[in-house]
């Protein structure tokens, strides 16, 4: 029986408080209180789809605008995913999906590598879905692989709607980081790379 993969980090800066809470083998449990409703819709895909429990308390200075807050939690969400996963012994590393919603089709590919890169390949018909600034998404991703210690590449492959572009993508990644943080049992006790550590 391999014990419990739970995490929880808290950041406190002059712009964010920010709390994250992560259960690994989950089934999809959500909580958010950012302050940003259609941020919020997307983190409930990555735990939906991840199967991943995620609990996130956010204040930020959102009378600014919405950036420090889903960079920040970016940030702590990787932080609690590279807190929870450790040296990576017994898990898969690797993850790739792929999702469509109605004309939208989305592909993500994730490599816990200990190598932090976000290669991002998508395009907004609009600036803006509801009063959210579609350019977060990628401070978002971004925040997240510098601390997740994560290379990344989301791909948007067709869409026309900007909220299914976006929906895919958080959905598509949480698919992705579900496969790469499973427990694989014939690497168990294993660190999977050649070079014995990652």
């Amino acid at each position: 029986m391999t014990s419990a993969r739970i995490s929880e980090v808290t950041r406190n800066t002059k712009e964010t408080q920010i709390t994250v809470s992560v259960n690994l083998d989950g089934t999809g449990k959500a909580e958010f209180e950012t302050g940003i409703g259609f941020f919020d819709h997307m983190l409930d895909q990555i735990a939906r789809h991840g199967l991943i429990d995620i609990r996130v308390h956010a204040k930020g200075d959102l009378h600014i605008d919405d950036h420090h807050t889903v960079e920040d939690v970016g940030i702590t969400f990787g932080q609690a995913i590279a807190q929870v996963v450790g040296d990576k012994q017994g898990i898969r590393r690797y993850g790739h999906a792929y999702v469509p919603l109605d004309e939208s089709l989305s592909r993500a590919v994730i490599d816990l590598s200990g190598r932090p890169g976000l290669f991002y390949n998508v395009e907004y018909p609009r600036a803006r879905i509801g009063d959210f600034d579609v350019d977060l998404v990628l401070e978002f991703f971004q925040g997240f692989v510098n601390h997740a210690n994560a290379t990344l590449h989301l791909d948007n492959l067709k869409g026309a709607n900007a909220h299914h572009i976006a929906e895919t993508i958080f959905k598509a990644f949480g698919r992705a980081l579900r496969v790469a943080v499973e427990h694989d049992d014939r690497m168990a006790g294993i660190i999977p790379s050649t070079k014995g550590s990652l």
